[in-house]
């Protein structure tokens, strides 16, 4: 028997995040999800009218190519799946994973290798900004395991989460969207922890469940050169593989010019930022605040969106908020400013918007996690 949830997840993105239309072409990418699942999204499409098309992958099938495959034969692959994304006029790319480190033991010149001639032109040239497109985990045992919950008690979470009615999001962000778009000078604070950066006439964008599922988020980025302090990351981060905790930037002129990380990761850290010359600048800087992701799970669609939390992310722009910065990395690193991480600031010019993690401009607080519960 079909799982009712799974079926309007696949509705929401087909109808909602996509609005997949007739005839249109519908890559769907899925790694290490039940072929069921698959299915479901499958029918979906064909219901709405879309034309599907099918890949699945496997992340301990990818280690062996990815440890085995040339120069050469990298740069084929990558050529032939641009070949389809370019044919395309949505992507649906769901990732489960059964180990969070499969990828780990993946030595960072053949991950490169991969950055720069497969994932680079599929999906930041060629998916990004030429297809509508939607990404999200699958629930798993390893991802319940890392949010410290039950098998049973991480889907409903997940489920709940993911059939968030994102669409009443759209009218609650739209003030905090035109802050930012009027904003000029950000400033950061908290525990080891003093950035200031510009965001001057750099676009805005709310996030409202049409490119991530869950959702809840608005951001931006920084004039490339105008970064310049210190920033403390409190939360840990997974990067090809790898977990990272304590990691701590600090920025010249828009160049980190300093990385360290706990655990032994600082030449790991500084080896992917020296991938090229943009990973040292930044791409991004937003702002999560979905009211049910409260917890760091080392994974980025859900971390990213943590209540009172903000990401500030090395590598590329998105195309909807180009800031120019170019590079074969894009990472969100993730702090949060909740009491219980250790509180913080953000300030938009002269005026506090955020406090310990809580909206404080009247127009805002509407993004507060009660008020948008008690919606």
């Amino acid at each position: 028997m079909r799982d009712p949830r799974v079926a309007r997840l696949a509705e929401i993105l087909v109808t909602y995040s996509t609005k997949v239309q007739p005839g249109e072409k519908v890559l769907i990418e899925a790694y290490d999800i039940p072929n069921e699942v698959v299915s479901i999204l499958v029918d979906e499409v064909a219901k709405a009218g879309g034309l599907p098309f099918v890949t699945l992958k496997s992340n301990a099938v990818l280690r062996s190519l990815f440890l085995n495959a040339s120069e050469e034969q990298i740069q084929l692959i990558g050529k032939l799946e641009k070949d389809r994304m370019e044919a395309m006029d949505v992507y649906i790319g769901v990732r489960g994973s059964q180990n969070i480190s499969e990828h780990s033991d993946i030595p960072d010149e053949k991950m490169k290798l991969y950055r720069t001639y497969w994932w680079h032109p599929v999906h930041s040239e060629t998916r990004v900004p030429k297809t509508k497109w939607c990404v999200l985990r699958w629930p798993t045992a390893s991802m319940a395991q890392q949010a410290g919950k039950s098998t049973e008690a991480f889907e409903d979470f997940y489920f709940d989460v993911c059939t968030f009615d994102y669409a009443r999001l759209y009218s609650l962000m739209a003030p905090l969207k035109s802050w930012m778009d009027r904003t000029d000078r950000v400033r950061l604070t908290g525990p080891n922890t003093n950035l200031s950066f510009s965001i001057k006439n750099i676009p805005t964008v709310a996030c409202t469940g049409e490119c991530n599922i869950p959702d809840g988020e608005c951001f931006t980025a920084p004039v490339r050169n105008s970064v310049n302090g210190v920033i403390a990351f409190n939360t840990p981060t997974i990067y090809q593989g790898t977990v990272f905790e304590g990691i701590t930037l600090t920025f010249k002129d828009g160049k980190i010019v300093e990385a360290t990380a706990a655990g032994g990761n600082t030449d790991k850290l500084n080896q992917i930022l020296d991938s090229d010359e943009g990973a040292r600048y930044v791409g991004e800087f937003s702002l999560g605040f979905n009211p049910y992701v409260l917890e760091p799970m080392k994974d980025i669609l859900f971390d990213e969106k943590i209540a009172g939390s903000f990401h500030f992310t090395p590598g590329q722009a998105y195309e909807e908020a180009d800031n120019t910065n170019r590079s074969s990395i894009h990472w969100d690193m993730v702090y949060i400013q909740r009491p219980e991480f250790g509180g913080g600031e953000i300030w938009f010019d002269d005026t506090l918007i955020r406090k310990d993690g809580l909206f404080v401009a009247e127009d805002l607080k509407g993004l507060n996690p009660e008020e948008l519960k008690a919606g």
